[in-house]
């Protein structure tokens, strides 16, 4: 089986202040706010949810194609690419646009202040997912608003099933909207606040979402996971970790397990497992796309982590 993956790819550039925020801004004062914060420590990272959960995926070793647009400043990221195995055969650049940027800055305390620049992102819609061949799930992540509606459009009329993740998106939809995705959709994810938010929006519990797809993954970080199908809600243990530093991308790295158990006609208390250990193995390293590891190396944590094998 082969993933279509809809989403954002994005340049993240994450710079350090050493101090507090607090210190240099005085309340006020904000309606005149002008300040300025030196940053000695910067990077800058591939990012973006499709680039993300393909990055992922490959690493498990799932057939997973991105689609999205990006600008005329891809080049590095292409390059990334290429040397990861990841296709790019469904990415499209936009002339005169730069690709999705984020410029992140965090302080001491860890509060951010960030500037995002959604580019390419916005010619989102210019992608038709009915012309890619051979892709037998697909997934409808975070992007630019007319995209995401137009492929879950798309992959519906295509019988084509999918994973809706409106993830940072789901401020651009409202309540008509979110029901829309969710009669489309084959299963929908949500982080915990993400799924308040549908709640509120909907009016629906996490249990008749359920009745409207085959499962709705919850995400609750520290705390695990739960799967609601129709019949009942399976909770997903954390897979245990080394360090936490950094949960960026944590999110997106789950989700390539889940589509990775899909394809692979997986249980869901092995999928979710899988989906969690991918997690664990994100959130111990900086950045979204730096974390490595072998199928070997996968599945003996697996087993150390769950107590069982997964082949």
């Amino acid at each position: 089986m082969s993933a279509l993956i809809c989403g954002s790819f994005a340049f993240d550039t994450i710079m350090v202040f050493h101090d507090q925020f607090k210190n240099h801004i005085l309340p006020e004062q904000v309606h005149i706010l002008n300040v300025s914060f030196l940053v000695p420590d910067m990077r800058r990272e591939f990012g973006g949810c499709a680039g993300n959960i393909a990055y992922n995926l490959k690493m498990l070793g799932g057939d997973g194609k991105p689609a999205g647009t990006v600008g005329e400043d891809f080049g590095p990221y292409a390059e990334w690419m290429d040397e990861c195995g990841i296709s790019r055969e469904y990415l499209k650049v936009i002339e005169n646009a730069y690709t999705a940027q984020a410029y992140i800055t965090t302080d001491k305390d860890d509060n951010q202040i960030t500037a995002f620049h959604p580019g390419a992102m916005n010619n989102a819609h210019e992608i038709d997912v009915t012309e890619a061949e051979g892709c037998t799930i697909g997934m409808v992540s975070p992007d630019g608003r007319q995209g995401m509606v137009d492929h879950a459009e798309q992959f519906a009329d295509a019988d084509v099933p999918f994973i809706f993740d409106p993830g940072q998106g789901m401020p651009m939809f409202d309540g008509n909207d979110l029901l829309g995705f969710a009669e489309q959709a084959t299963w929908l994810a949500f982080n915990d606040y993400e799924l308040q938010l549908m709640q509120e929006r909907t009016g629906k519990t996490p249990e008749q979402l359920a009745e409207m797809v085959e499962a709705v993954i919850v995400t609750r970080g520290g705390e695990g996971s739960f799967i609601y199908t129709k019949k009942q809600r399976i909770d997903i243990p954390v897979a245990p970790v080394s360090a936490v530093n950094d949960p960026t991308g944590c999110g997106d790295a789950y989700r390539a397990g889940l589509l990775y158990g899909l394809m692979n006609g997986m249980d869901w208390e092995t999928t979710a497992r899988i989906a969690a250990l991918m997690g664990a193995y994100k959130i111990e390293q900086a950045g979204t796309q730096n974390h490595i590891f072998t199928r070997e190396e996968f599945a003996a944590r697996f087993k150390q982590a769950f107590g069982y094998t997964f082949q």
